[in-house]
Formats: C-alpha cells, structure tokens, sequence
C-alpha cells in the first residue's frame, strides 16, 4: 500500500468517526467554557474597563498554567450572554446590579451582598457567580455643570423640569428598566431618547458637551468623571442598583481557577479600577499591559 492509499484510509477512518460520534471544533469546555481541549475561554464586554479586567483574569489563569482563549469586545449584555449561557464563554466580568436587572427587570434595589445573593438564585443553571470584588462601575446619569447651574439640578428627579430633554447612550440603554421607561416611571421624567455606541467614551461626551443631548449615561469608575465639568446626578430612589464587579462562569470551572479569581476579587478596589481605566483613556495603553502592571502589584497566586 502506498503512502497516498494509508492517507486516504486514514482520513476515510477519521471521518467516518466523527460521522458516528458527533464532532465539534466548538464543545463546551469540560473544565469551565471552552474550545474542548481544556482551555477556559475568557471573554469580555465591548468596554475597555471591562477588557482589562478579562486580561486580568486571563494572565493570573495563565499564570497558574491554564490554557487561556481570550474573546474579548465581544457586544453588550444582549450579545454576549447567549454565548455564556450556551458554555461557548467560560469566565467573563460582570456586574452584580447591571447582570441582576438584566435577568429581573422588576427587582427591588438592595444592598450589595443582597444583590449578590438575589443574582446567585436568579441565574440560568450552569452559570456560577464567583466572589464579588470592592470595585463597582455602575450606570450613572451625567450632565455638564453648566447645565445643572442652568437647571438647578442635583438629583434625577430635578430632570423633569426640563423640557425636550434628551438621552445618549448605547442603543440596549433604550430597553433597560433605568433608560427612558425607568426615568419616566422612577422620576417623572420625560426624554427622547439618541444611540451613542461608544459606552460613555469620547463620542458620548462630545455629544453631551456640545449640546446634542443634555443627559448621558456614563459608568461610575470612567476617568472623564474627574475631569471638572461634569456633574453626576444623585439617584435617591435607587433607580441604579450598586454593580460590583463579580466573575460570572458557566460550566465547571476548575476548582483552582475558580480560586484565582476569587483572589482577584479579594484584591482589586474601586481605586484600582479608576486608576486603570485612566491608564487606558489618558495615556493609551493597552489591556495587557495596564493587567500586568496590576497583577505585578497584587499577590492573587
């Protein structure tokens, strides 16, 4: 027999295996979301702040000798939980208040271990919700404060006093229990609304300090907030639920990996996510690198 007959009768075999077993080049991953040859896929929102996080967690695993596949700036909420929920995803960041309203439109804010709890109970089977972390990045409304003197504003519900007001931010904010819906309900408040697709980055504040729109939604922990002329409204009825950053899992995830990031929530604070979102906006530099300067300062082995 030649060697193009035994490679023939090799292929034939093999194909004729996988037409009796089932082949798939995407399995969920045994050990917790991933390609089938153990590797955890780690994924991350179409955010920046998020996708240093996802890094973070991605070095420490790889660290501890995990074999990683990033999938990072993958959408929103809407896009990437299908793909957590099917085990195509094995780790992502998340946000405890932002990820329970997603599953429960109607749910009563609380405090943060409150809602922790809540979001264990009211997740898909299959998903695990790791230990949540001191660092919070939560929606905000934000206004110039050029505005606010204008308006005499202060809380959200002062909103409703302004006529023909308008809200930016990403399209999903339409149909969030806090966007345009919820400001109604909630405060009162009367606005239309306009898609800004940059999750509070630079088009959403050129929009919102040229007049465009006269309220956008900006998350807790983006540098911009410091910079002088932007005032965060207060949100007395609790409109926006506390959002901690919390590793959320589908599969099962190696007890080791699990540990890791839980080690990572132990360690990284509000500060810390400023600070690094700052790294990022003002002086450019990328996930990694901002991740491995983070994790270079914190012990999580």
């Amino acid at each position: 027999m030649n060697t193009k007959t035994i490679a023939f009768a090799a292929a034939f075999l093999l194909g004729l295996a996988c037409t009796l077993t089932g082949c798939s080049n995407r399995d969920p991953l045994r050990g917790g979301g991933g390609s089938g040859d153990g590797t955890i896929v780690v994924g991350s929102q179409d955010y920046y702040s998020n996708e240093i996080i996802a890094e973070i967690y991605a070095q420490a695993l790889e660290e501890k000798g995990y074999s990683v596949d990033r999938q990072f700036l993958i959408g929103q909420r809407e896009v990437y939980m299908p793909e957590v929920e099917s085990g195509r995803i094995g780790v992502i960041p998340e946000y405890t208040g932002s990820l329970l309203q997603y599953y429960r439109k109607n749910a009563a804010s609380a405090d943060a271990g409150q809602i922790h709890e809540q979001l264990a109970k009211a997740l898909p089977k299959g998903l695990t919700l790791l230990d949540q972390s001191e660092a919070t990045d939560q929606d905000s409304y934000v206004v110039t404060k050029e505005f606010a003197k204008k308006h005499s504003l202060e809380s959200i519900g002062d909103l409703a006093r302004v006529r023909g007001l308008k809200l930016g931010g990403n399209s999903e904010l339409e149909t969030r229990p806090f966007g345009p819906k919820g400001l109604k309900s909630v405060y009162g408040v009367d606005a239309t609304f306009t898609p800004i697709e940059d999750s509070g980055g630079p088009l959403t504040l050129k929009a919102l300090r040229s007049g465009q729109v006269q309220v956008v939604n900006i998350f807790s922990a983006n540098p911009a907030l410091d910079a002088g002329d932007l005032v965060v409204l207060k949100d007395p009825k609790k409109m926006f639920m506390p959002s901690h950053v919390v590793p959320l899992t589908s599969g099962k995830l190696p007890a080791g990996a699990a540990a890791v990031l839980n080690r990572i929530s132990a360690e990284l604070t509000a500060e810390d996510l400023v600070s690094m979102n700052a790294e990022s906006v003002d002086k450019g530099k990328p996930a990694a690198t901002i991740a491995s300067d983070w994790l270079e300062k914190h012990d999580v082995a």
